[in-house]
């Protein structure tokens, strides 16, 4: 685990999205206010998105171009069961993503695909940093 800045965790997200392989899955857990859709922010450019991903709570789901093909950026907060998630489409978006970024994939359950990479945020002491788990 480390402890980053914001500025750190953005070269970090940066750097992991440009080295993501076609059709990854990446999810992102954590509290709120941790950093999540930062991160999501940062691997989206590294993947070549020119639009900057906004938090996508009232519509699930945001598609995005990037730089070799579509970029899927969930958010599942405000999914009450994880049997919600069935409606997402992840076959369609498997079938055509570049990647697929999702925050809270605990409340999706068995819906999310396995993980090509598994992040988690959190808080540190300090407040001006966050602790960043990858796997």
């Amino acid at each position: 685990m480390e402890t980053l800045t914001e500025a750190a965790l953005v070269a970090r997200g940066e750097a992991l999205g440009r080295a993501l392989a076609p059709g990854a899955v990446v999810t992102l857990a954590g509290p709120l206010g941790a950093g999540k859709t930062t991160l999501v922010q940062a691997i989206a450019r590294g993947l070549g998105v020119g639009d900057r991903p906004t938090s996508p709570t009232y519509t699930y789901v945001h598609r995005y171009d990037g730089a070799r093909g579509p970029v899927y950026h969930l958010d599942c907060y405000r999914l009450r069961d994880p049997d919600e998630a069935a409606d997402l489409d992840w076959d369609g978006m498997l079938r055509e993503a570049d990647a697929i970024l999702v925050e809270w994939p605990e409340r999706a359950g068995a819906w999310v695909p396995p993980a090509s990479v598994r992040i988690t945020l959190g808080y540190a002491p300090d407040p001006d940093r966050r602790t960043l788990e990858v796997a």
